[in-house]
């Protein structure tokens, strides 16, 4: 047997593979969880992998758990990149940071700022967006600023 394990076997780590996988404030250990879980056909194995690719607000990672699903032999559609906003009211709290900053504050004190009080959004983003992440945010706080 190559390095796909027996069926009825969980990982020897799994409660903290479990952990990993919904660590909302950490897409890469989500991903990383999807990954090593992938290589172990269980039906709680399953059961994780299923949710990811439903519901994380990180395509890379949902994408990873259709993959292993898929694997798996499981019955899947490829899940959809969504648009507009990942996390609800994200426009609101971008404000709420803003106003929290003196006058004139710049960029870099906003997304520091977010990075500190609002990890799950920032990683979500950042996860997202990738390589245009930084782009992306300073557009947006841009966009706040002239209003």
């Amino acid at each position: 047997m190559d390095k796909r394990k027996a069926k009825n076997e969980l990982p020897p780590n799994y409660a903290e593979l479990k952990t990993a996988s919904n660590r909302t404030s950490n897409w890469r250990e989500r991903l990383t969880a999807v990954e090593e879980l992938g290589a172990w056909k269980h039906e709680q194995v399953i059961d994780i992998l299923t949710h990811r690719m439903n519901n994380d607000t990180v395509y890379q990672v949902q994408e990873a758990a259709y993959r292993k699903l898929k694997e798996f032999g499981e019955n899947v559609q490829q899940p959809r990149r969504k648009k507009g906003e990942l996390v609800k009211g994200t426009t609101k709290i971008f404000v709420r940071i803003k106003k929290s900053l003196p006058e004139g504050h710049s960029f870099e004190q906003f997304k520091e700022k977010l990075h500190k009080m609002r990890l799950d959004v920032y990683d979500t983003y950042e996860g997202d967006k990738g390589a245009e992440f930084e782009k992306w945010l300073e557009e947006s706080w841009a966009a706040l600023t002239n209003k």
